[in-house]
């Protein structure tokens, strides 16, 4: 049926706006898209949707996933949407939210977002003290050894996680970093149960750090607020101690992001 009625509907979208519907359906599923997928949701004829597939892949706004089959963002979609939560307005309410959470802890907080090599610090507010960790806005922390990192991959699918697992090396950034692919696997288990992560000095010597999800109107994780401080002044059980703090900012967050 989906064949017989994609003219009809293809001749009802103009034409300047295809590949622009392609690339929302694309994010809003979160998930790599195949062809038929992006056919049955939209309507357009399977000559159309593989023409503008492979025109967004060469321009970088789509890439392909692992199966060589599917479609997931690209660097060029993917900076487009952190420009886009960067925007002034978002920025100046996020930061508010964020500042506030700082000021209540006493420590750093980081807001970041996942990218298809680590995690991205989008935002920070300092800590007022002079013994401090400097992470810039635009740095980039591996999956398996940040808290930030460790959050976003509890909420992967099971098979996309086994592909990370079975495709990438753990290196070892400290002698307490995981690098066991089922000790990790158990420590993900424990942060599904418990709704948050944590890193015991496994990304840097001396730092500790807690992180919970920021999550869209449809539970998916967009992003994740974390506190890191030097294990001097608070150790991880000291910060889990901030945990509701932390969640309430997380909920804020949220709300900013529905509205």
């Amino acid at each position: 049926m989906a064949d017989t009625d994609a003219p009809e509907k293809e001749t009802q979208i103009p034409t300047n706006l295809r590949l622009l519907l392609i690339l929302e359906e694309v994010a809003k599923r979160g998930v790599a898209v195949k062809p038929a997928d992006l056919i049955d949701a939209l309507g357009l004829a399977k000559p159309t949707i593989h023409r503008l597939l492979q025109t967004a892949e060469t321009e970088g706004f789509l890439q392909r996933d692992l199966d060589g089959r599917s479609f997931g963002p690209g660097p060029r979609l993917r900076r487009l949407s952190v420009d886009t939560v960067s925007s002034e307005h978002l920025r100046t309410a996020r930061l508010a939210i964020l500042r506030s959470v700082a000021d209540e802890i006493g420590e750093t907080c980081n807001l970041a977002i996942p990218d298809r090599e680590g995690m991205i610090y989008l935002d920070r507010v300092e800590t007022k003290w002079p013994l401090r960790i400097q992470l810039p806005i635009g740095t980039q922390v591996p999956f398996h050894c940040t808290a930030s990192g460790k959050m976003y991959l509890s909420t992967l699918r099971q098979h996309t996680l086994e592909g990370f697992l079975s495709a990438r090396k753990l290196n070892a950034n400290t002698n307490k970093t995981i690098t066991d692919a089922d000790a990790l696997r158990s420590e993900i288990k424990h942060i599904e149960l418990n709704g948050y992560s944590t890193d015991d000095e496994e990304f840097m010597q001396g730092m500790a750090a807690v992180a919970v999800p920021v999550s869209d109107e449809n539970n998916r994780l967009v992003a994740t607020l974390s506190v890191h401080a030097p294990t001097q002044r608070h150790d991880l059980a000291s910060l889990t101690q901030f945990l509701v703090v932390l969640q309430d900012g997380a909920r804020k967050l949220s709300g900013l992001l529905a509205s």
